[in-house]
C-alpha cells in the first residue's frame, strides 16, 4: 500500500489516518519498525514535525511504541487493543487468566451452536498443529499454535465484537499462555475434548470442556 501526498488541512489528522491504515491494513506487521521520520516526512509531502507529531498521536493510542535510538515499531493494530495492553501490563497474571476464561468459555459455548463445516476444519488443523507443536517442545511455536487453536474457536462464534475483543486481548494472552506453561511445569492440556463438543453441536459440553481447562490452568497459577 502506497502513501498519499497530504494535502495542507489539517495535516496532522491526515497523517494519522494514513499511518493508521497501514498498521490496521498489515502493511506495517505486528512488532514491525516502521520507516524511519524522514522517509515518511518525503512520501507524505508534509515536515517533519507534522509526522513527529502524527507518531507521537499513535504512540499515545497505544499503536505505536518509540524505542530510543532504535526506532518506532508496532504494538497494537486499533486504539482498543493499544489501551488494553496498556492497561493489562498492570494486571495481576491471575486477573488476565479468569477474564481469559470468560471469553474462551463462552466462546466455545457459542461456537458449538454456530459453527460452519469450514470452522470445523479449522479448529481441527489448529489443534493439530498445537499438538504438533508440543510435540517439538518449542515454547514460541507452542504459544502461538496454541492461541491460534482458541482464535479459530473465537471465529466460530461468529460474533464480530467477541471476535474483535479476543483479537485485541492476544497480546495478553500469549503472556498468560507463557506463564501457565512454566506454572504447570510442561504438563499437558489437550483440548480435543473442546474440539469435539463443538464439532457435535454439543454446547453445554463445550463450555464444560473449556471451563476444565481453564480451572486447570487458574488451580496451578495459584498453587504454583
Amino acid at each position: 500500500m502506497s502513501l498519499r501526498t497530504a494535502q495542507r488541512a489539517s495535516l496532522v489528522d491526515q497523517v494519522i489516518d494514513q499511518l493508521k491504515e497501514q498498521i490496521t491494513s498489515g502493511s506495517w506487521p505486528m512488532n514491525g519498525k516502521i520507516p524511519t521520520e524522514t522517509v515518511l516526512a518525503e512520501q507524505l509531502g508534509v515536515g517533519r514535525n507534522t509526522v513527529r507529531e502524527a507518531v507521537r498521536a499513535l504512540t499515545h493510542a497505544g499503536l505505536l511504541e518509540c524505542r530510543q535510538g532504535d526506532g518506532t515499531y508496532v504494538r497494537a493494530t486499533s486504539e482498543l487493543s493499544g489501551a488494553m495492553l496498556r492497561r493489562l501490563r498492570q494486571a495481576e497474571q491471575l486477573e488476565i487468566l479468569e477474564v481469559r476464561r470468560a471469553l474462551e468459555v463462552e466462546s466455545a459455548r457459542l461456537a458449538a451452536t454456530r459453527r460452519t463445516d469450514d470452522d470445523i476444519k479449522r479448529i481441527e488443523a489448529a489443534l493439530a498443529e498445537r499438538d504438533r507443536a508440543w510435540e517439538l517442545d518449542d515454547p514460541d511455536f507452542f504459544v502461538e499454535a496454541d492461541l491460534a487453536f482458541h482464535m479459530a474457536v473465537a471465529h466460530a462464534t461468529h460474533n464480530l465484537v467477541l471476535i474483535d475483543l479476543y483479537e485485541d486481548f492476544s497480546a495478553a494472552l500469549r503472556a498468560s499462555i507463557t506463564a501457565a506453561g512454566t506454572s504447570l511445569n510442561k504438563s499437558y492440556i489437550p483440548h480435543d475434548a473442546i474440539a469435539r463438543a463443538i464439532a457435535s453441536g454439543d454446547a453445554a459440553a463445550a463450555e464444560r470442556a473449556g471451563h476444565a481447562c481453564m480451572e486447570h490452568i487458574l488451580i496451578a497459577l495459584t498453587e504454583s
